[in-house]
């Protein structure tokens, strides 16, 4: 299951501060997650969710466990990163084993702080990292074409029509236009060289607008301008300071309530880029709650219970009878378990449901 996001843009645009900022959120929730040692660039961060606090003071478990979702610094993308400018083709290939792509983008002035352009322009500079993203594709989709050519006059099954979409999707490509918007990208051939391919320009994408702090509760003109283009291609933007965040994480939850209200926010930066960041991941959670523990288990949404049960283990799908299920209004409605049990709140289903998030489970099962 794919629960990688890549942290991208030009130097100078406060990327590696949102790193740090997530770097240090892994570190303090270090004792909420189990996580092994990872590499440098890379942060296994918790995903907020006030609704296991609200859980956990009903069960008054030993621990709380929340889903977890990794990030991936991406260092140095310029122009020329598709052709290896920048140590570009090992930053570009870095990109392409994550599954959404968070874009940080400069929205603040500070003649302190170089900007490689030479000045601030939020759409100038998305633009430039998308189009090394189509190059990059286009150099997979023209290595591929050549075999597909190959195994079409060899009559290889389905090469020919392989071979058909690779075209269109060149095509599409040398028009300036991102994988992401091909009309046939519904098409299961295509879905099939995404899948292989990995393009980069096929990926989710979330824009992290990084402003200074007197523009975090409302817009400055890079915003403004960078929310527009968002728009045309139904992207979501978070608005944050990099800085603020990093000063956050040292801080309590009172002492952070504090600042971000003194600024005029309601919850972090970081927090949305998380939860938005699992949401484009079409991730869901569900909850166990027992005193050992409350947590929140990471399946896709759409999943039906045996198969959401296999994250626990897999002898748990295998040996599958059913599942207990309460929602989770009805659970705290109802003061917990047995409350929902009393009141009829408590649902017995079988293979074929479709787990909804924020269930809370039980699964009953044969060894």
């Amino acid at each position: 299951m794919g629960l990688s996001v890549g942290i991208v843009g030009l130097p100078n645009v406060g990327k590696s501060t949102t790193f740090n900022a997530l770097t240090k959120a892994q570190n303090a929730q270090s004792a909420n997650y189990p996580f092994c040692t990872i590499e440098p660039n890379k942060a296994i961060v918790a995903v907020p969710d006030k609704r296991l606090n609200e859980l956990a003071k009903i069960v008054n478990p030993n621990k709380i466990q929340y889903s977890t979702i990794e990030f991936v610094d991406i260092a140095g993308l310029v122009k020329g990163a598709s052709k290896g400018e920048g140590l570009g083709n090992k930053f570009l290939s870095n990109i392409r084993e994550t599954e959404v792509i968070l874009h940080m983008v400069r929205c603040f002035d500070d003649e302190n702080i170089t900007h490689v352009e030479g000045k601030v322009d939020p759409v100038r500079d998305i633009e430039i990292i998308q189009t090394e993203l189509i190059l990059a594709d286009i150099e997979q989709i023209n290595k591929k074409i050549e075999k597909l050519n190959k195994e079409a006059k060899a009559n290889v099954k389905g090469a020919k029509d392989s071979l058909e979409i690779a075209n269109k999707l060149l095509a599409h490509l040398n028009d300036g236009l991102s994988a992401s918007s091909f009309d046939e990208r519904d098409n299961d051939i295509y879905k099939a060289l995404n899948k292989e391919l990995r393009l980069l320009s096929a990926k989710e994408v979330i824009y992290g607008a990084n402003v200074d702090e007197g523009f975090i509760a409302s817009d400055n003109e890079y915003v403004t301008q960078l929310k527009e283009y968002a728009k045309k291609s139904n992207h979501e933007v978070i608005k944050l300071c990099a800085k603020i965040e990093e000063e956050l994480i040292g801080l309590d939850d009172a002492e952070a309530h504090e600042l971000l209200s003194s600024l005029g926010a309601s919850e972090s930066g970081l927090e949305k880029i998380i939860r938005t960041s699992f949401a484009k991941l079409n991730l869901i959670s569900y909850f166990t709650a027992g005193v050992v523990e409350v947590r929140a288990w990471t399946i896709t949404n759409g999943w039906k219970a045996p198969k959401a049960a296999s994250v626990i283990h897999n002898d748990f799908e295998r040996g599958f009878i059913r599942a207990e299920v309460i929602s989770y209004d009805d659970y705290i409605a109802n003061g917990g378990e047995n409350g929902a049990k009393e009141a009829g709140k408590m649902r017995l289903e079988g293979k074929d449901y479709v787990v909804v998030d924020g269930d809370v489970m039980h699964f009953r099962f044969n060894v």
